[in-house]
């Protein structure tokens, strides 16, 4: 039986075309790809990429300088984060809640827009497997060739459960019995009548937002539609601790906003979500409100 895709490249020993991380006594990051005959050269001194070849990983090794790196392969979230950009990231904490609260499966049919620089792709690939599919829509050529490279490197080769089209997904969607929708783009509203029409009854539809005039536009229009269940918006934060014997405190700096959440499940053909219990506070639909359903706002009061 062979292997997943990747799966090779993250066990034993070092090999050619391998990436390594190394981190420095202050606990920097530099990383960098296997080649036989090669240096690395560091401001500390330089070694031999020999010398890792063949080497276990955790290894140590130090250089000219006599200065010891630790050498690890970069685990995914390392990855996303050094790898070239050609858009921002989707940074790992948004990610991870993605495949959480999207209940991403191995065997998953996923649509996704808005691949930017491959790292959500990355992440999902890894979380659907070779028997699920993968369909990235991105707008940009540009965006598109940069996310392949960054796939590919990361796996070593194409995945086979991934298809990337260039262009827009309302225009370009023809995928049906989709189990979930990943909307990472500038106006995710504009596309909810076609991945609704995609997506499967109790499929999940999951969209990264970066302001709060775009996640209360997503809500309402998703709202609007009529055929989710009410959605569910949110964000994250990470705060790393310092540990020091006795001398334990939060660190000064933190991963803070960094985008917003929405997911809501698709409803049966034909039902009506029901009415939300919780009334809107007085004045939340104001007269100068000109978003989805503002013609029938009174009706929400």
């Amino acid at each position: 039986m062979s292997e997943p895709t990747g799966a090779a490249r993250r066990r034993g020993p070092f090999k050619v075309g391998d990436q390594v991380q190394l981190t420095d006594p202050k606990g920097r990051h530099y990383t960098f790809t296997l080649e036989a005959g090669k240096n690395f050269h560091t401001h500390k001194g330089s070694f031999s990429h020999d010398e890792l070849i063949g080497a276990p990983e955790g290894s140590v090794v130090r250089t000219t300088g006599n200065v010891a790196y630790l050498a690890l392969r970069p685990l995914l979230p390392d990855y996303v984060l050094s790898m070239p950009r050609g858009a921002a990231v989707v940074y790992p904490k948004d990610a991870g809640q993605v495949l959480a609260f999207g209940d991403i499966f191995p065997g998953a049919r996923v649509v996704e827009a808005g691949v930017g620089s491959g790292a959500l792709s990355t992440f999902l690939l890894r979380a659907i497997g070779e028997q699920g599919m993968l369909h990235s829509y991105e707008r940009r050529e540009d965006f598109a060739e940069i996310a392949q490279q960054n796939v590919e490197r990361y796996f070593g080769s194409p995945h086979p459960a991934w298809q990337l089209t260039v262009g827009d997904l309302q225009d370009n969607l023809t995928d049906t019995d989709v189990d979930r929708v990943v909307l990472d783009m500038l106006a995710p509203w504009e596309c909810l009548e076609a991945v609704s029409k995609a997506l499967v009854p109790g499929g999940i539809l999951c969209a990264y937002v970066a302001t709060t005039t775009q996640l209360s536009r997503t809500v309402e229009s998703i709202r609007e539609i009529g055929c989710f269940a009410e959605p569910q918006p949110w964000e994250s934060m990470i705060r790393n601790w310092h540990v020091e014997g006795l001398a334990v405190r939060p660190d000064h700096r933190m991963i803070g906003h960094t985008g917003f959440l929405v997911t809501a499940r698709r409803l049966a053909d034909g039902v009506q979500a029901p009415a939300r219990r919780r009334r809107p506070s007085k004045g939340a639909y104001g007269e100068d409100y000109d978003g989805p359903g503002s013609q029938s706002g009174s009706a929400r009061d």
